[in-house]
């Protein structure tokens, strides 16, 4: 690797696209963040310069690859809100897989064979078996989980007719802020566990709302797989020198393996902040699994990567640390 390498880091305005472009400078490389700042934060983009595009606009998309020539790409622009998938499939197919395809094309154009992508644990639907390994069965429930897929399918059938090399990372749920406090999570709107229940505890909401308290789960209530969003980070830099010191093209699980239910974060915000957080219980959601855990194992092996902030009250103390910061406005997505 030579350092000062240009990577070209789509949402990187975003809420993990910026923490992936801190943690690509840490490591001697020169992000580009590209982003339509349509949900991220231009305060967020802090380690390299922004181009302001939108992936569907393939003439301007094409000139900024070629002005920047990037050894590689890492690809996580795209509209992830699942509830709003299911109300709003044309706008999450036009942009989620259009602007994939623009990105694709203008990889081959220029000569760029690595990509990391951004894929999601919504592409497995309601898992069969738990912890979930890469080889369970991909049947996406909403639209948001299919376009995920079918960007996976576009990067193997790339892979296979070009010779693009890819890392798919399958998050499982993004949580936490970057612990020097610089960048965190702040969506508008927001839809994230963790954020909610703070942002109740702190009195910025009147309540927070559990949907489902009859999940065949210890308490009731669903259980995921929360992994910090610097341990993301971290792992889509190991993912790119995998590629770029010839690794072969890979789908990998990124979760810490173990799971906590929606009381337990409740409990965990309401224990750092020494504040209650008033709750609304409410039915389940459609399509809502009741438990989504990893198995990651073939990530721990892959990229030798391990989650360094895998305690609940870690990720939670950071997401606090964060949204405890004033400038509501100025905290990236």
């Amino acid at each position: 690797m030579v350092l000062g390498q240009t990577i070209l880091v789509t949402g990187g305005a975003g809420y993990v696209g910026s923490h992936v472009c801190k943690s690509l400078a840490a490591e001697g490389f020169s992000p580009v963040a590209v982003d339509c700042l349509s949900r991220g934060h231009e305060s967020a983009v802090k380690w390299g310069p922004l181009e302001r595009v939108d992936l569907t606009d393939e003439a301007r998309l094409k000139a900024v690859i070629e002005q920047y020539r990037p050894v590689g790409v890492m690809h996580l622009a795209d509209l992830c809100d699942v509830g709003e998938s299911v109300t709003d499939p044309a706008r999450y197919y036009h942009n989620n897989l259009v602007g994939s395809l623009n990105l694709l094309k203008g990889m081959l154009d220029q000569g760029i064979e690595s990509i990391i992508f951004s894929s999601s644990c919504a592409i497995y639907g309601v898992p069969g078996k738990v912890p979930i390994p890469e080889t369970q069965a991909k049947v996406p429930i909403t639209p948001y989980g299919v376009s995920k897929l079918v960007v996976e399918h576009m990067l193997r059938d790339f892979g296979m007719a070009y010779g693009i090399g890819y890392v798919c990372l399958r998050y499982f749920n993004a949580a936490g802020a970057d612990p020097d406090g610089q960048i965190g999570e702040g969506h508008r709107p927001e839809t994230h566990v963790i954020p909610l229940a703070i942002a109740a505890a702190l009195g910025e909401r009147s309540r927070f709302e559990i949907f489902g308290t009859d999940y065949a789960t210890p308490d009731g209530t669903a259980v995921r797989d929360y992994v910090h969003v610097s341990d993301l980070a971290a792992a889509h830099v190991s993912a790119l020198r995998y590629l770029l010191e010839g690794g072969r093209s890979v789908a990998l699980n990124l979760g810490t393996g173990r799971g906590h239910s929606v009381r337990q974060i409740v409990a965990a915000v309401a224990r750092l902040s020494g504040r209650a957080v008033p709750v609304k219980e409410g039915p389940r959601r459609t399509g809502d699994p009741s438990t989504l855990v990893a198995d990651a194992s073939e990530a721990f092996k892959v990229l030798a990567w391990t989650p360094k902030h895998g305690c609940l009250d870690d990720i939670v103390a950071t997401a606090l640390n964060w949204h405890r910061k004033p400038l509501f406005g100025d905290r990236s997505r």
